[in-house]
């Protein structure tokens, strides 16, 4: 048993007669470092724990649920956070499909989140790498002016899960990160491009990839102009492409479901995008940014399909969520620590790869739109109605090949119409961070405004 288990376990253990209790406590340590002009700029290491705790009140309406929070592990400031959960059980409102999970059998995938040398890079090799990442970028191109920062960031988070229902779980992840943003310039023009690379460990970033994605975004976009609008096939690079799928994601939860908050509301069972777009979230993938063992409420992370050849199967359900669907939980409660109660959630979407590269799907479509970077997805984008409409940047293709670069234009559609006319998937799938995965996608029909 962990030290973390350990002391979720002795809070369940003081769970009054008739209630339900579940203890959540984590601990992270997280490094932030920047560099600007090749010296440090900001340096920050910094641990934090705390406590999340849910007290159940069962009655004949349905359970009163209190939750309350402590940013410390000191055995004051937990017993002040289950104090407070008993007292906020007792004014809440009964709600009939409130529950804590229950152990359903399914066994946890053995994947390793945690890199066993993790620690073997030094705080000065991190910094040696950043600042590497800095005089890469700066020296790769004479048309960089300026390199606006470098960043590096790890994390070593820990967690536990434990009920009065029997859950017991615990797990350990590791990440580490490296970006970088450039500017490049021409005359009076100045147009700004990021890369980045992702790992589980420090020895997994690459600067190389990170600095030239950073260059290359930022040099081929000078000169860019708007264009008359247009009606034509939008292509989105991986980056874009993951936070379209990020958004359709949050509209395949349950919960949003149930709320009446999904465009995908009432549509079970019906095609919904073309038979060769396959939407699942793995977060048993070892490669997912996000991947996991458990969920937020400690059970088995499981692969869900989604959209199978086009048709709409299944939501993602936390206990709560699949309650009120008359379903079962499909092990996807998420939370954003200890500080917050779970939720329903993908971790991990991937659409199915096609079987075009990047560069056969630049060639197919002729003239197209492609788009390297979008503005505006809060406000622009609903996942009720499916509404598409943001800001774009990014270049014609004209014959096959990049043409001028465009910008300060508008692109429009439904997320409805986008799923049904997606004419080309690439099969260059990218692990992002964030819950979406990323690869070429050509879209067909996209309303472009511009001057």
């Amino acid at each position: 048993m962990t030290e973390l288990s350990a002391i979720a376990q002795r809070i369940v253990d003081r769970a009054n007669d008739g209630e339900a209790l579940e203890a959540y406590v984590a601990r992270g340590t997280d490094t932030e470092l920047r560099v600007y002009e090749g010296e440090i700029e900001s340096l920050a290491t910094a641990t934090s724990a705390g406590v999340g705790i849910r007290i159940l009140l069962a009655g004949d309406d349905g359970a009163r649920a209190g939750f309350a929070w402590a940013g410390s592990l000191d055995q004051d400031a937990i017993d002040l956070a289950l104090d407070n959960a008993r007292e906020n059980a007792r004014f809440a409102a009964p709600d009939p499909f409130v529950a804590l999970s229950e152990p359903d059998g399914v066994a946890a995938k053995e994947i390793s989140l945690r890199a066993a040398d993790f620690d073997d890079v030094s705080l000065d090799d991190k910094i040696a790498m950043t600042k590497e990442l800095d005089r890469l970028t700066r020296s790769a191109d004479l048309r960089i002016r300026q390199v606006d920062s470098a960043d590096y960031g790890d994390s070593i988070v820990e967690s536990a899960i434990a009920s009065t229902n029997g859950v017991a779980v615990s797990s350990q992840r590791t990440n580490a990160f490296l970006s970088v943003s450039a500017l490049a310039g021409s005359d009076d023009e100045t147009q700004t491009g990021s890369g980045f690379s992702i790992g589980r460990r420090p020895q997994d970033l690459d600067l190389a990839d990170a600095s030239s994605q950073a260059v290359e975004r930022s040099v081929r976009m000078l000169g860019a102009k708007k264009v008359p609008s247009m009606k034509t096939t939008v292509i989105f690079d991986p980056r874009v492409a993951s936070t379209l799928l990020s958004v359709i994601a949050g509209a395949l939860s349950g919960e949003a479901v149930v709320k009446g908050r999904s465009f995908f509301e009432g549509r079970l069972g019906e095609m919904v995008a073309g038979s060769d777009v396959s939407i699942i979230d793995d977060p048993t993938d070892l490669r997912a940014f996000s991947a996991s063992r458990f969920d937020g409420e400690g059970l088995a992370c499981r692969r869900n399909v989604l959209i199978e050849n086009g048709r709409l199967t299944n939501f993602v359900y936390d206990t709560v969520s699949a309650r009120r669907a008359g379903t079962v939980s499909t092990g996807s409660a998420v939370r954003g620590g200890y500080a917050g109660t779970p939720g329903a959630g993908c971790r991990a979407v991937v659409l199915s790869p096609g079987k075009h590269s990047s560069q056969e799907i630049l060639s197919s479509v002729g003239d197209a739109f492609y788009v390297q970077s979008i503005t505006g997805v809060h406000s622009g984008v609903s996942p009720v109605s499916g509404d598409f409409s943001v800001g774009a940047e990014g270049l014609l293709i004209r014959n096959g090949e990049f043409a001028e670069p465009v910008r300060e234009v508008t692109v429009a559609s439904t997320l409805q119409k986008m799923l049904l006319s997606m004419v080309a998937i690439g099969n260059d799938v990218t692990f992002l961070p964030g819950v979406a995965c990323g690869q070429t996608l050509a879209i067909s029909d996209f309303q472009l405004s511009g001057s």
